[in-house]
């Protein structure tokens, strides 16, 4: 019986499927349901937007510099997509995934927003011909209507797509071949270099750079100019940079200059450092000790110099003075810390954060302005070891090449003014610190030698400080600023706290 109810329930279902098929051709041949072929599907091309990611604490937009790349470009995981410049500092932006370059949302010295898409890449732009052939089908099983083959591209055009290329012409004769021109963004250089491009008026697109992957360097810019003068007629002789101006015409002339990305972000520092109350002290040190120490130091050095000495061949004043601010901070922390104005929670009231490590700041100038970098944790380094660093920030710091993380974080500054030939100043807080200090040139004057008459030769060199009066007294500042006297004047006193 079981076996009787299993072929009734069959012939019921061969019967129904059979009646279902005729209803299906009949339909196709009136119209109403217009046959369906195999396609290719239509997704061959992924395309992934590529977010610019938070590269420093409250940057909101940072300024495009330079692409290393072009529409149609392939890039693999972590290659270089484009050099951006914030808060002082350029950093690359690498590629997140491997594809081929499909746009880019900012040009070359546009603002790009944090968290944004700057640049769209087909992750999939690397798919084979062989590939995309053999998910498709040689022969369709019908012909696509009129509308669906409107809708659907070809494989042809998805393999052109895929490969960034323009589709060819339809037409059997050879096109004209063009040459090769050379894309917008293919010039790669540094910031210094840049600047020298923009100083000298040059396009540095249409330099063909010699440097490592087609890098243009300062010599190819000074090449370029030299082939385009030498087509000149005529020379003309540069003027003196004494000579008088040429002849006004009468009337006065306002030409506006808009302020560079570094320029902006010195003008929003300095205006919020100025609502700071500010005083000055000033004080002379004799330094004649520690230049002798310095010239017996750098005799040592340029014998061993080399990976035990940090490669360091010559040492400046600049790390004592360094290390000797850091001794004034261990006696005097509160020079170290920053104010919190603004603490959150309800009733809250202004305070002192005080820090453990000394993170000073270095002014310093290059050819993009005044950078102030961080020689981090002093506390814990030796003269050597500060000096190694100060060579390795400021050769990143001519370059370019200085990161957020080297600009941020400072506890206090030194700004050596004396370098360029100033012997006093009153330097302006860095914003988040209470005190910073200005060191003059270094000047050789008479003396009298202790209780006698006789005068004798002396360097000396004066330190300006400013600091926050808002919780630093003049009392406390005089103090701090005899102890790092007494250790510059008695450089000796530095080997009793070496680490």
């Amino acid at each position: 019986m079981f076996l009787s109810r299993g072929s009734r329930a069959l012939r019921t279902q061969f019967q129904i499927c059979k009646g279902m098929s005729r209803v299906a051709v009949a339909a196709a041949a009136s119209g109403r349901y217009p046959a369906r072929a195999f396609h290719m599907t239509r997704n061959l091309q992924v395309i992934k937007p590529v977010l610019l990611a938070d590269i420093g604490e409250g940057i909101v937009e940072c300024e495009i510099i330079q692409w290393f790349v072009e529409p149609g470009a392939r890039v693999e995981e972590f290659s270089p997509l484009c050099e951006v410049q914030s808060d002082k500092a350029s950093v690359e932006i690498t590629s997140r995934f491997a594809g081929v370059v499909k746009k880019l949302h900012y040009e070359a010295g546009e603002m790009a927003k944090v968290g944004k898409p700057f640049v769209d890449i087909d992750i999939q732009g690397d798919a084979k011909k062989e590939d995309l052939e053999a998910l498709t089908p040689s022969e369709p099983a019908a012909e696509p209507s009129a509308s669906t083959s409107a809708e659907q591209p070809t494989v042809t055009q998805e393999i052109q797509q895929a490969e960034g290329k323009a589709a060819p012409p339809s037409t059997s004769a050879p096109s004209a071949t063009t040459p090769e021109k050379k894309g917008k963004h293919a010039g790669l250089a540094t910031p210094a270099v840049r600047h020298l491009s923009k100083e000298k008026n040059i396009d540095i697109t249409q330099i063909n750079g010699t440097g490592k992957d087609g890098r243009v360097l300062k010599e190819d810019i000074f090449k370029f100019i030299e082939s385009r003068d030498s087509g000149a007629s005529a020379e003309q002789s540069s003027p003196s940079p004494f000579a008088p101006p040429p002849a006004a015409s009468g009337v006065q002339e306002e030409t506006p200059v808009p302020l560079t990305n570094t320029q902006l972000m010195m003008f929003k520092t300095m205006t919020r450092s100025l609502s700071i109350p500010h005083f000055l002290y000033s004080d002379e040190i004799d330094i004649t000790s520690l230049s002798e120490l310095r010239a017996r130091l750098n005799k040592v050095l340029a014998q061993q110099s080399g990976p035990e000495t940090g490669d360091v061949r010559k040492l400046s004043y600049l790390p004592f003075i360094i290390k000797a601010v850091s001794l004034a901070l261990y006696r005097y922390p509160v020079l170290n810390a920053r104010v919190d104005s603004e603490p959150e929670g309800p009733g809250s009231k202004p305070r002192l954060v005080h820090r453990s490590q000394h993170n000073i700041g270095v002014a310093m100038d290059t050819p993009q302005g005044l950078l102030v970098p961080m020689v981090r944790d002093v506390g814990a380094r030796n003269v050597l070891s500060i000096a190694s660093e100060l060579q390795r920030l400021q050769a990143l710091a001519q370059a370019g090449r200085l990161s957020p993380q080297d600009l941020s974080g400072g506890t206090i500054t030194v700004s050596n003014i004396g370098t360029i030939g100033g012997t006093y100043l009153s330097p302006v807080i860095v914003e988040k610190e209470v005190a910073i200090v200005g060191v003059g040139r270094v000047r050789t004057v008479p003396a009298f030698d202790g209780d006698s008459d006789r005068v004798v030769r002396r360097q000396v060199c004066n330190f300006s400080w400013s600091a926050d009066h808002r919780v630093v007294d003049g009392a406390t500042m005089a103090r701090a600023a005899g102890v790092v006297r007494q250790v510059v004047e008695e450089p000796d006193v530095m080997v009793m706290h070496l680490r």
